[in-house]
């Protein structure tokens, strides 16, 4: 979006000069997700009426296929979009590449981007730092809570906890980067890390029937608990994942909640996924209503998380949270 546009979007703005009914007026907001339009999407296109943003919303969904990415950073030039959002470090790779592709062209780098849910931004190397973005074109928002209090959640629950267990995407950079971060925390808070690479297939995405035999690896090595670090994949196979430890007799933490209200997962801490969309819709109003060069925005953080525990997980596993654990946890009966 050109600076004259962006000051005559944010004085309609003010003005209350959108209409809802001129096409001409309306700004197009394109969203890029992997999944199909989750939580996150719904609090993004929820924020638009209380940010001033008359805008059309186009979904551009991957289902899990990353060579439709290109197609999308072409359709967003085409359909010329005023701003692109992408859910997941995939998405985000695909839209906008890593830093050394800032002047690529197969990469949107001319028209804003703001990224949600992209587990390690910095250590993807989309961005220089969570202050300064390094790229002209884009910020994003912060949504997932700092490791040292997954693990000390753990130990809260569990106060004898001192051995995590990690199944993780061997091919994937955030799901590696994710185990080498929990590693770097053993010492500092005393406890013993062992992770299991997921088999891959021949187009090299993990392999399914890998699962329970890296769940068996993860229990023979006596792990209490075991954590999902970062893996769209076993976010997919959550039934498959959590049912398989649950039978062996290991609890879940994980980061994503539905896993937990939705499958058997025992417990999460996270940000509502609703509310990091709504994060996302504040970025959004920064550079469209107000226009600000989306660069110049820092990376916004979630400053609230939610403790969620499965009770019928918990009794399968004979795992009851402590007494003080109720006081403040949100329970799926």
């Amino acid at each position: 979006m050109s600076l004259s546009r962006l000051c005559l979007a944010a004085l309609a703005a003010a003005l209350g000069l959108f209409s809802t009914s001129g096409a001409e007026a309306k700004m197009k907001i394109g969203m890029v997700v992997w999944i199909g339009c989750e939580d996150v999407c719904r609090g993004v296109r929820d924020s638009f009426a209380k940010n001033g943003i008359d805008a059309e919303f186009v979904l551009m969904d991957a289902a899990q296929d990353q060579s439709r990415l290109p197609g999308f950073v072409e359709q967003a030039r085409t359909e010329k979009m005023d701003l692109v959002l992408t859910w997941g470090t995939k998405t985000t790779l695909g839209v906008l590449g890593t830093l050394a592709d800032r002047t690529d062209p197969k990469y949107l780098n001319e028209i804003p981007v703001v990224f949600t849910v992209v587990a390690d931004p910095v250590g993807s190397g989309i961005i220089e730092s969570y202050e300064k973005i390094g790229r002209d074109n884009v910020t994003g928002t912060r949504n997932r809570v700092p490791e040292t209090v997954n693990i000390k959640s753990i130990r809260r629950y569990m106060p004898s906890f001192d051995h995590l267990g990690m199944l993780y995407e061997a091919a994937t950079p955030n799901s590696v980067g994710k185990v080498e971060e929990v590693k770097g925390l053993t010492g500092a808070l005393n406890f013993t890390l062992d992770a299991v690479p997921l088999d891959t297939l021949a187009d090299g995405s993990p392999d399914p029937e890998s699962i329970e035999p890296g769940i068996a690896a993860l229990k023979s090595k006596g792990v209490q608990f075991i954590y999902l670090g970062s893996s769209a994949f076993l976010e997919k196979e959550t039934d498959r994942f959590t049912g398989a430890a649950v039978a062996a007799g290991i609890p879940v933490l994980t980061p994503y909640e539905h896993m937990v209200s939705d499958s058997q997962a025992l417990m999460s801490v996270a940000a509502r996924d609703y509310d990091v969309g709504k994060l996302a819709g504040e970025q959004v109003r920064r550079i469209l209503v107000e226009g600000r060069r989306a660069g110049d925005i820092p990376v916004l953080a979630m400053e609230e998380f939610a403790y969620l525990v499965n009770m019928k997980v918990a009794k399968a596993l004979n795992l009851y949270p402590p007494v003080e654990f109720l006081q403040f946890v949100e329970k799926v009966e």
